[in-house]
């Protein structure tokens, strides 16, 4: 068996709950693609973690944010081959946010954005077949107002390209 290497990638995300349900992007590259993905993504350069979190947000919903509570930190490792890796070790930061400005809309399509537009889900709509796993965590979050402390490992990973 051949070594794996992994991919790090870290960034922030945000959980929005209206009415019992989670505001999702719909994801359209990377291991996520054409699943269901928080809100959310990596810092640009000097950038701090929560303004990341407002920019990242806007850009991929329209919405502008405030950011209530940093919930924790949680890692996940799956299977993606992509350049050289054969694995990504994703860590994630999460945040509760609400909305304090703005109007869902489509994303302006630019390189690097990674969102094609907003949906609201219930936790029955979601499974490892159409969500990304900071998504099932986000749900089991909500019930639970726990991340865990130990990586979550998806040994059989899809990419759905």
């Amino acid at each position: 068996m051949s070594e794996k290497r992994y991919h790090r990638a870290f960034g922030v995300y945000g959980i929005y709950v209206k009415d019992g349900k989670l505001l999702v992007i719909n994801k359209n590259c990377g291991p996520y693609i054409n699943r269901y993905d928080l809100p959310g993504g990596s810092l640009e350069e000097g950038e701090s973690l929560s303004e990341a979190m407002k920019r990242e947000f806007l850009e991929e919903t329209g919405l502008v944010i405030e950011i209530e509570d940093n919930i924790g930190v949680k890692d996940f490792k799956l299977p993606w081959l992509w350049r050289d890796f054969t694995d990504i070790h994703h860590i994630a930061v999460y945040y509760s946010v609400k909305k304090v400005d703005g109007l869902l809309s489509v994303p302006e399509q630019f390189d690097g954005q990674d969102s094609l537009g907003t949906m609201w889900l219930s936790e029955k709509d979601v499974s490892l077949d159409n969500a990304s796993p900071l998504v099932l965590k986000a749900f089991d979050w909500l019930r639970t107002r726990n991340l865990g402390v130990e990586a979550t490992t998806y040994e059989d990973w899809k990419v759905l390209n």
